[in-house]
């Protein structure tokens, strides 16, 4: 079984179209199963403001207190990860949902600026074996990015892009792919705005500078930017909506953006 990372937001992945869950039960049928980690910002925002819980966040990670750790396991590991797992049975696909605390899939210690940003974590570990045990009996493992302290004890919440470069750099995964709704990183060039196939990180510095890059793409390039960390050499950004898109990235064809070291 051959096994590939990848990335996707929460609200992403309920706009998706059937052909995307298609795609990845055909990928399944290959033998090339997929390692999905998930986040879910937004629906963590809407069902906080419904319990009138006030968060916010500092540096784009958002500030979470234990009140604020509950409903971010609540929404991530409950309501996204078996949504997306329904989705995938749906089409004829295996898949199983866990998030970092199931086997000790994903341990943490706090991040640095922990005194601001609250129990955020950062990854000191992935159980990888766990990960192809799951990837070996044919079902995709859908994680959600909740992490245990070494004690066992202690939950973080972890950003999805981070966990996602983490569990793939941790299974020897050299690229990892980004689904957005976007075709890619997009930049004018006579008048016309074109995909560019490849860039590197200092690309992307500069783009952002001379704002080439801007607004929501933003935030979507840096947290590619995260996804390259350890063994993970490239990401690539893809438009989840195209049909058939991950199988092109897998086969080789020049779609979305490559981001390189």
């Amino acid at each position: 079984m051959e096994s590939f990372v990848m990335k996707c937001g929460g609200s992403t992945l309920a706009a998706l179209p059937d052909s995307f869950f298609t795609d990845l039960k055909q990928l399944q049928d290959r033998g090339i199963v997929p390692v999905i980690v998930h986040g879910g910002g937004p629906a963590i925002s809407e069902t906080l403001n419904q319990l009138s819980i006030a968060s916010e966040f500092v540096g784009g990670l958002r500030k979470t207190s234990e009140a604020v750790l509950d409903v971010v396991e609540m929404v991530l590991a409950g309501r996204i990860n078996k949504e997306i797992v329904r989705r995938i049975q749906l089409s004829g696909g295996r898949a199983l949902g866990l998030s970092g605390v199931d086997g000790r899939l994903i341990t943490a210690r706090p991040v640095e600026n922990t005194s601001e940003v609250g129990l955020v974590g950062d990854v000191t570990d992935v159980n990888a074996e766990l990960i192809q045990g799951v990837v070996g009996m044919g079902y995709m493992p859908v994680i959600a990015p909740i992490g245990l302290g070494g004690d066992g004890n202690q939950r973080y919440n972890i950003n999805a892009d981070t966990a996602a470069g983490a569990v793939a750099s941790r299974i020897g995964t050299d690229r990892l792919i980004v689904v957005t709704d976007v075709p890619g990183i997009m930049k004018m060039e006579d008048g016309v705005k074109r995909v560019l196939t490849t860039v590197t990180i200092a690309d992307i510095e500069t783009m952002i500078e001379s704002g080439d890059i801007y607004g929501g793409m933003i935030p979507k390039v840096r947290a590619a930017i995260q996804c390259i960390q350890g063994d993970v050499r490239e990401v690539v950004i893809v438009d989840g909506s195209v049909p058939g898109i991950l199988s092109s990235v897998l086969d080789g064809e020049q779609v979305g953006t490559r981001i390189i070291r």
